[in-house]
């Protein structure tokens, strides 16, 4: 989940040899490339931005450099005691510094959904657009600065469960997330931070839809990311995000993951955590794996 800019740490790139800050900068005649070192442009963030697993990061996703354009798409299941996630999406980067984001969510109730009186395996889809701004800083290049890289971004999102959702309380079947997301690498200790300020009124991400019976209002939530690199292909680290609790219905709790990630190569990394999501409508203490399979250039 959070291996990502956590590879920059490595002074040698393991496809194009050894690389420094200023040869990352230097301008390319190919537009389509590939220039950045291993992991920095982030593993695929559940709503499709590049970053950690559960929270956007102010990286740009893809390899691509300020005169490339990089694209990465994912993979990801996150199955829980009661219910699994299907998630599939894409993004582009373009020039490092605008991120352009798509993904598609599949919510399957399992037996829950027999026992609220909806049939077993009734299911809520959800589609998310995302755009991420580079506004400033770069956590690769500014090791001399202590200023962290900046960026801003909005993910719209629309639910396919309008009648059901106002059924339980929501508002909305669609609404828009808004975040601020600051990340910095320290290369000498192979560390990686994040903190990212998200403003939003889903539920549960938007599958339950958005606002409720309890609040209708944007609220502020904290999403930070802490990434240790092993080596130069394997991190492990741990996230943790604030969430609304909005329905009255469904009590929401926060979560958090353990994660170890694994990148052979600059097409292809794979994720796998250990991911606490509480309670989740009638049912508490969801924990279970998350996986996710990313490739791009």
């Amino acid at each position: 989940m959070g291996a990502g800019v956590c590879a920059a740490a490595q002074a040698a790139d393991p496809e194009s040899g050894p690389a420094s800050p200023a040869e990352l900068a230097r301008p390319d005649d190919t537009l389509a490339g590939s220039d950045k070192l291993l992991l920095t442009g982030g593993v695929s963030q559940l709503e499709g931005a590049a970053g950690g697993g559960l929270t956007p990061w102010a990286v740009i996703g893809g390899y691509g450099t300020r005169d490339q354009i990089g694209a990465n798409a994912f993979l990801t299941r996150v199955g829980v005691q009661d219910y699994h996630l299907d998630g599939a999406g894409a993004l582009i980067g373009f020039l490092d510094r605008i991120e352009l984001s798509i993904a598609r969510q599949r919510f399957d109730t399992e037996d829950v959904g027999a026992a609220l009186g909806l049939g077993r395996g009734y299911s809520f889809t959800q589609t998310i657009i995302g755009l991420k701004v580079k506004l400033a800083g770069d956590a690769v290049l500014e090791q001399d600065r202590w200023l962290p890289q900046v960026s801003v971004g909005a993910q719209f999102k629309r639910n396919d469960r309008g009648d059901l959702l106002r059924a339980i309380g929501a508002k909305d079947d669609h609404g828009v997330d808004f975040y601020v997301s600051a990340t910095k690498l320290y290369l000498s200790q192979s560390v990686l931070a994040n903190l990212t300020l998200r403003f939003t009124r889903a539920n549960q991400i938007g599958l339950l839809g958005f606002g409720g019976d309890r609040n209708d209002s944007y609220r502020p939530q904290l999403e930070g990311s802490v990434a240790w690199l092993l080596s130069r292909k394997l991190a492990i680290g741990a996230e943790y995000r604030m969430k609304p609790d909005n329905l009255g219905i469904a009590a929401e709790d926060d979560w958090f993951d353990a994660f170890i990630a694994w990148a052979p190569s600059k097409h292809v990394s794979l994720t796998l955590a250990y991911a606490d999501l509480g309670n989740i409508v009638i049912k508490d203490r969801q924990r279970g794996l998350y996986a996710s399979l990313q490739v791009g250039f």
